[in-house]
């Protein structure tokens, strides 16, 4: 098997510290938290703007990778279930996927229509915990690529 490289292109700086603080879905009472970029990605945030919708694409860096089943939501008085039809966290490759709002751009910087020098996005609700690496950032508009 080939082995793939990620690098993270930000990080999530958050009041959920752990899994104990973390509601299991963002819509369930999340927080929203700071992502914050890395100085090499942020020209990939041109064009986006407070109220925007994204996908926030996370590596779930601290949870178990050789689950493939267990129970939804781990209510055993559900069926078991292959983790690939579940949004467990544990799986071979922990991707997370959140849906979230732009609160709040910093610095919200322009130099012309849509251009932005920011490294802060303030997004939400989010529950992933603070530190938690970002792989990637994608608009939930269809619209984006219009």
């Amino acid at each position: 098997m080939s082995a793939y490289t990620l690098e993270p292109v930000g990080f999530i700086c958050s009041t959920v510290k752990g899994r104990e603080d973390a509601p299991r879905q963002g819509p369930e009472g999340a927080p929203d938290a700071w992502l914050e970029i890395e100085p090499q990605f942020a020209e990939a945030l041109l064009g986006m703007e407070v109220g925007h919708e994204l996908i926030v694409i996370t590596w779930l860096h601290e949870t178990r990778r050789d689950v493939l089943k267990g129970h939804p939501r781990s209510d055993p008085n559900r069926p078991l279930t292959g983790v690939f039809y579940t949004r467990s966290p544990a799986r071979p490759n922990p991707l997370g996927l959140h849906p979230v709002t732009v609160r709040e751009i910093n610095p919200p910087s322009r130099e012309g229509y849509g251009a932005t020098r920011a490294t802060r996005l303030k997004i939400g609700p989010i529950e992933a915990f603070d530190g938690t690496p970002v792989v990637d950032i994608k608009s939930a508009s269809t619209r984006a690529d219009e």
